[in-house]
């Protein structure tokens, strides 16, 4: 039967050749580590070693592994270790006994003296026995002797020395010759086991000692030990009436087995329908089993059979059939792992309906399917086609040809799939959507930027654009069409500037599908006061200014808080008005009214009329700075200095010029008597731009008289004396004052000329 470990083990992992991983009990270290262990009276440690006898005669001593080990089902295991046997020897009796390798199903609580090598009396199990004492001659000896069943081990005729069973038993020559067992130079031992194939019960048993084989053979356990269920691991030995120093170290029990992956591979075969076999190629399954098949031999067996199978690349069944896939390790480590089994199920093909779910990405009605996923069978090698409906499969028209892209609605597909071995079977294909990315159309709102007040700066993550609270991911674009593909992403999704428009989230869920949201923006506009407005004052008065109500909160350039301000001058004055969570600046300007000016003044005789530029009319007029008229022209003035007063719509102060109301002189006689001959106004020389000029009636001018003529006419024109008649004239000049006000004064003159 096949022998597989049963796992109990607690200790170290120990790192094998090749990429095997073996699971070991150990004996080593300096000191030695005896973790695990127990040591039997009177073994002791000594640095690197255990003692299990010191040169002293009568003294047995053990150590046993802790854990007991269950190699009823273990096809292989082996043990390591090296032994001295070494001291000066009890005088006439030479060096005894020996010591001894086991595996027991009941280790010595204490050991066994003498010649049984320290092995408890009716041991039951296995031994290897390294004797240096021959009972039967009384003489030095090097002997293995290899016990498989029960050791009576009460007398020294009855000891493993002597324990002949057929089958069970094994005693080497005496190695005195070759390999004497006593020196001080350590041995190497290797004790290896592994089922026997011809008789599965039995172990194949090999001793190597440095290396050179003293058996291999196949034992047959007897007694007790063919049903033994578990057992420990030890060494002993004793001294009886001779002495000897029994030592080891560096012991190895490798008893782990292959791991595999699984026990169980499934599959299912339709039967050829010529003979009603079915065929595989049973090395397909061992990547199924180990990961690296390489590193291992495979052997597969029928049911009920201990012969392999002689072509496991076509292995032929007609009805359902369980094999048994043993996996060795081929570095000859690890035990054989027989626990993996192939279930080959023969029976009609079937393929199996199933669903295929793709994303209705932005409610597009319609998704691409590979309909080769669809996995309708595990069956290696199969052929599939696919039609849009039954009928059609059923008679070979109208195939889907592009499978792998196959553009649909939610609806149904068939398939017909056909095995290597001829066998067709039908399954249908649902072709269904996830549930549509649930998302809503959602608005933010943001307040204008102070110096460019069309745009906001927005925080597109803060658009409530679906319900989903994770896995979700968000992309943010400004079209539709840069969302589906994915093109010009916008990168400052928290501080995005933009005017009032709308831009584009792609919401994409855990299903891999997405929706497309529309946001939105809106940017709130500035909000001002609708009565506050810009005032024109007096420069010397003050105001008030009020925004009115209905804002949140105000701030004044003046540090006010309130909704209106008084008393302010003349400036430039600004109000931050709150509507919401947006703040509006609003200027406001306190401007001085500007001043009228008295652009010129005409005087006919003793009449003047003031004619005013800029200012807001109306205008009003006074010469006393006290009463006022509406009219510009004042009459039946006196000759001499006046001063005129103007004042516009703001009632400010009034400005004021000072005019000179000329001396008229309507007659003149040109005769030469030093009496009238001329006009003379020289006494208005201190004005500016003073110019005297006479006209005939018909408007054409005789003489201009300036400061080279010193303002006088003497009654000829071009240097002739004129005819007797009226004449008229004009003067004019601009008065002393900021704005140089054109004063002019018309009249007339009579013109005698005396022969």
């Amino acid at each position: 039967m096949n022998k597989t470990l049963l796992f109990y083990f607690s200790f170290l992992l120990l790192s094998l050749s090749g990429t095997s991983l073996a699971q070991t009990y150990q004996l080593t270290g300096n000191p030695i580590n005896t973790t695990g262990w127990t040591l039997v009276p009177s073994a002791t440690t000594n640095t690197d070693f255990v003692m299990l006898t010191d040169d002293v005669g009568n003294k047995s001593g053990a150590i046993k592994l802790n854990d007991p080990i269950n190699l009823k089902f273990c096809n292989k295991w082996k043990v390591e270790f090296d032994f001295r046997i070494n001291g000066n020897g009890t005088p006439g009796f030479g060096k005894g006994d020996g010591f001894a390798f086991w595996y027991l199903a009941n280790p010595p609580i204490t050991s066994q003296q003498g010649s049984g090598l320290g092995i408890p009396q009716n041991a039951i199990g296995f031994m290897v026995g390294f004797d240096i004492y021959n009972n039967t001659t009384s003489s030095q000896m090097s002997k293995v002797h290899i016990a498989y069943g029960v050791v009576p081990n009460t007398t020294d005729t009855n000891n493993i020395e002597f324990f002949n069973t057929p089958g069970s038993s094994f005693h080497s020559a005496d190695l005195n010759g070759s390999q004497p067992f006593v020196g001080d130079t350590y041995k190497h031992v290797e004790v290896t086991s592994e089922t026997d194939p011809a008789a599965p019960a039995n172990w194949i048993i090999t001793v190597k000692i440095d290396g050179t084989v003293i058996t291999s053979q196949s034992f047959t356990p007897s007694g007790g030990a063919a049903t033994m269920t578990q057992g420990y691991f030890g060494f002993s030995a004793s001294t009886g009436g001779a002495s000897a120093r029994n030592s080891i170290k560096n012991v190895k029990i490798y008893t782990d087995k292959v791991p595999i992956l699984k026990t169980l591979a499934t599959q299912s075969f339709c039967p050829n329908p010529t003979t009603g076999y079915g065929s595989v190629n049973l090395t397909d399954f061992n990547s199924q089993f180990v990961a690296n098949p390489g590193n291992y031999t495979f052997a597969y067996y029928p049911p009920g059979s201990s012969t392999p199978i002689a072509n496991p690349t076509d292995y032929q069944f007609n009805t359902n059939t369980t094999v048994t896939i043993v996996v060795k390790d081929n570095i000859g480590v690890l035990c054989d792992n027989p626990d993996g089994k192939i279930q080959l199920d023969l029976a009609a093909f079937k393929a199996n309906d199933k669903t295929l779910t793709e994303c209705n990405n932005n409610k597009a009605g319609k998704a691409t399917f590979n309909l080769n996923t669809a996995d309708v069978t595990n069956v290696p090698g199969v052929t599939k086609k696919f039609y849009k409906t039954l009928t059609d499969l059923n008679s070979g028209t109208n195939e889907i040809l592009n499978p792998e892209t196959y553009l649909s609605a939610p609806g149904t597909v068939y398939v017909q799939v056909t095995t290597p071995l001829g066998c067709t079977g039908t399954a249908k294909i649902t072709l269904a959507f996830y549930p549509d990315t649930a998302v809503n159309e959602a608005t933010i709102q943001s307040c204008f930027i102070e110096n460019n007040i069309l745009n906001a700066v927005f925080n597109l993550t803060t658009a409530n654009v679906t319900p989903l609270t994770t896995g979700v991911i968000k992309k943010y674009y400004t079209s539709i069409t840069n969302a589906v593909n994915e093109t010009n992403e916008i990168s400052d999704i928290y501080q995005f500037t933009s005017t009032s428009t709308a831009v584009y989230a792609k919401v994409i869920d855990t299903n891999g599908c997405y929706a497309i949201a529309k946001i939105n923006l809106v940017v709130l506009p500035p909000v001002k006061s609708s009565i506050l407005k810009d005032k024109t004052i007096c420069i010397e008065d003050k105001t008030d200014l009020d925004a009115g109500p209905g804002f949140a909160e105000y701030l004044w350039s003046t540090g006010a808080k309130t909704s209106s301000i008084k008393d302010v001058s003349v400036g430039t004055y600004w109000v931050k008005l709150k509507t919401g969570n947006c703040i509006t600046t609003q200027i406001v300007n306190v401007q001085p009214s500007p001043n009228p000016v008295i652009s010129n003044i005409d005087i006919h005789n003793n009449t003047i009329t003031v004619n005013v530029a800029g200012g807001k009319p109306p205008y009003q007029y006074s010469i006393d700075g006290t009463h006022w008229q509406t009219s510009n022209t004042f009459t039946g003035l006196a000759r001499g200095e006046v001063k005129v007063f103007v004042k516009d719509f703001y009632n400010c102060s009034p400005i004021e010029v000072q005019i000179t109301v000329p001396n008229l002189i309507n007659a003149i006689t040109p005769n030469g008597d030093n009496k009238n001959d001329f006009i003379d106004y020289s006494a208005l020389a201190y004005k500016k731009n003073l110019v005297f000029t006479v006209y005939d009636r018909y408007g054409n001018k005789l003489h201009e008289a300036n400061k080279i003529r010193n303002y006088t006419w003497d009654g000829r024109a071009y240097g002739k004396k004129i005819p007797s008649a009226t004449y008229w004239y004009t003067i004019s000049w601009n008065e002393n004052d900021k704005n140089n006000t054109e004063t002019k004064y018309s009249g007339w003159v009579l013109v005698k000329n005396m022969e």
